[in-house]
């Protein structure tokens, strides 16, 4: 088998499991969910507009923004993925979803110039060559209209060391040479089979996200820490639930966002790009 083939199965039965659907449900995947809209909200066009989520997984963003009054089309590889999709929206009213597919960020099955926005909260995580993350952000062009955004998350080159720090994963020697590996040259893959250790993807530094996006023919705006230094607090839970103390720290989190000497703490990364 392939590396290529090797890779994709990999990825595939990671999220078979379905843990993805209740990820962003606490703790710093709750965090990452609140400023990932909140930057959604400052960067995406008025609703209406066409919104394709690219990788959008079970949902959670796709909805909230069908929610919102966007036309939004969700695309994913994982079947299981769709489905709950779909189940979420019928769940919530005025939450329906102009349509929502299996399919690759590769290889968009839209028209070209046909949406306002592209987000690919995911795509360029699971993909270790950068001819295939150009593929992906190129596809995001052609389906983007002229001054239409393309908002592109990845995770930070540094995020397994600081994760492995944080929850003690670095006391396991195998996963301490997962991370070196990281470090090295961002080419994560879990050797384990334990699934907090994540699967088979590529760890970006904050830099390469504005050459990608150059090389790929789109014109970057900016990269944004998500999460920042606020993943790392210890009551991050009661933080979130508790609104004054909500708000302070997402203020604090705003204000420090675009620090280049601080992005690589942040677990994700958001590149904001254009269509010019």
């Amino acid at each position: 088998m392939g590396n290529a083939s090797r890779d994709a199965e990999e990825i595939a039965e990671y999220y078979a499991r379905g843990l993805e659907r209740d990820r962003l449900a606490g703790g710093a995947g709750a965090l990452e969910l609140a400023r990932t809209q909140v930057l959604l909200e400052r960067y995406l066009p008025e609703p209406p507009a066409v919104v394709v989520d690219v990788g959008g997984g079970p949902g959670r963003y796709a909805v909230w923004l069908a929610e919102r009054g966007y036309h939004v089309h969700l695309v994913d590889l994982v079947p299981l993925h769709v489905e709950q999709a779909r189940a979420a929206a019928s769940t919530r009213p005025g939450a329906m979803l102009a349509s929502a597919e299996v399919g690759d960020a590769r290889a968009l099955r839209l028209a070209d110039a046909s949406v306002d926005a592209v987000l690919l909260l995911g795509p360029l995580y699971h993909l270790r060559e950068r001819r295939e993350r150009l593929q992906v952000l190129a596809e995001a062009r052609r389906v983007c209209r002229p001054d239409g955004v393309v908002i592109a998350a990845a995770i930070s080159r540094f995020a397994s060391t600081l994760d492995g720090l944080h929850r003690g994963y670095l006391d396991d020697p195998a996963f301490a040479v997962v991370a070196a590996g990281d470090r090295r040259d961002g080419r994560h893959r879990n050797p384990t089979g334990n699934p907090a250790y994540f699967t088979t993807a590529y760890f970006h530094r904050p830099e390469d996200l504005a050459a990608e996006c150059s090389a790929a023919g789109l014109a970057h705006e900016a990269t944004l820490a998500v999460e920042g230094a606020g993943w790392l607090l210890a009551d991050l839970d009661a933080r979130l639930a508790d609104q004054q103390r909500r708000a302070v720290l997402l203020a604090a989190l705003a204000t420090l966002e675009a620090e280049p000497t601080l992005l690589g703490v942040s677990p994700h990364l958001l590149a904001v790009a254009r269509r010019r």
